[in-house]
């Protein structure tokens, strides 16, 4: 059984843990699974029972400043305010980023940012621990690539080790005990019309953590044996599509997964239901529209907020039909 030290030590190999740059900032997007992430075969590296695949969000996601200090304690403010030392959050960050320094390393000034609601099922911990880990190697100039990060980022969050790149993003599942083929791999996928639609139902904490969801779920769900298999169906048929630019197919693809992650969900025991009744009436006129030959899908995380996907020429219509979306375009024009 490996742990998260043996890991971060594997990666940093020959690299200094001394501070090398005083200050900096770093941002990372948030990405939603089209086929989806749920369930670990080793809790404490984050490996997944099954690959999964991703878009990221662009402008929506974590921004990660740090400062040296000459102070006893490390700080943290997450969009303007403090947190306290008490406060589970500081707790997480702080145990993750201890796992790469001494304690006799100077302390840090932290202020993150997030342009999503934090613990609402909109990826805010992939986001997060992906721009922790950049942050970090720019605080001590690993020079660390991409994928390095991608592996370092998964033991703070799995889907975080999707964040590290704009656009389709695979998170290859591996079959090593150690992880270290287990990380994301960016998908020469480019589709400037492609949209995601963020419908926000709840921007509360979710009632049950993600985390605690996947275990009961995996343990408990007579369904979630059916689970990989259906991942690899959806996963081929998504890749497919994007090589084709076939829309109905990728949003086909991607509504059936996250239908079946979440009926895992709803034969656990106990139940566990994300969707709330504001979820559930977007799912329905979704439906409707389709049957009036409108091209939009959706997808739904741990959560009760629901993401459209659709091509920008139905931009219009979506903004008429739900007045509360905020578009995002993945691949922005430069």
């Amino acid at each position: 059984m490996y742990n998260k030290e043996q890991i971060i030590a594997e990666i940093l190999s020959g690299k200094s843990t001394d501070v090398q740059q005083e200050k900096g900032a770093v941002y990372a997007p948030a990405n939603i699974a089209l086929c989806k992430y749920w369930g670990k075969r080793d809790s404490i590296l984050n490996l997944p029972m099954t690959p999964s695949l991703s878009i990221s969000l662009a402008q929506k996601g974590s921004h990660f400043a740090f400062e040296v200090v000459n102070e006893k304690t490390d700080r943290l403010h997450l969009n303007g305010q403090a947190v306290e030392e008490q406060h589970d959050f500081y707790h997480r960050l702080f145990s993750f980023i201890n796992l790469f320094r001494s304690h006799a390393q100077p302390r840090l000034n932290i202020h993150i940012t997030s342009t999503i609601p934090i613990a609402a099922g909109l990826a805010s911990s992939a986001s997060g621990f992906a721009s922790v880990v950049k942050g970090l190697n720019e605080l001590y100039r690993w020079q660390l690539n991409c994928s390095e990060l991608s592996i370092l980022a998964r033991l703070g969050s799995g889907s975080a080790c999707r964040s590290l790149w704009d656009g389709f993003v695979e998170w290859q599942y591996g079959s090593r005990d150690d992880g270290m083929d287990s990380l994301g791999v960016p998908l020469d996928y480019k589709w400037p019309q492609f949209r995601i639609g963020l419908l926000l139902a709840s921007s509360n904490k979710k009632s049950i953590s993600s985390r605690e969801a996947m275990a009961i779920t995996k343990q408990t769900s007579p369904f979630y044996t059916l689970w990989p298999q259906q991942v690899a169906t959806d996963l081929m048929g998504i890749k497919s599509a994007l090589a084709e630019k076939d829309f109905a197919a990728v949003g086909q693809a991607s509504e059936r997964n996250a239908l079946a992650m979440h009926a895992t969900m709803l034969t656990a025991t106990p139940a566990i239901a994300y969707s709330n009744a504001q979820t559930t009436a977007w799912m329905h006129q979704v439906w409707h529209l389709r049957e009036d030959n409108m091209a939009v899908y959706f997808t739904q995380d741990a959560g009760p907020n629901l993401k459209l996907l659709f091509l920008e020429e139905s931009t219009e219509d979506i903004l008429q039909l739900f007045p509360e979306v905020e578009i995002i375009a993945p691949f922005p024009s430069r």
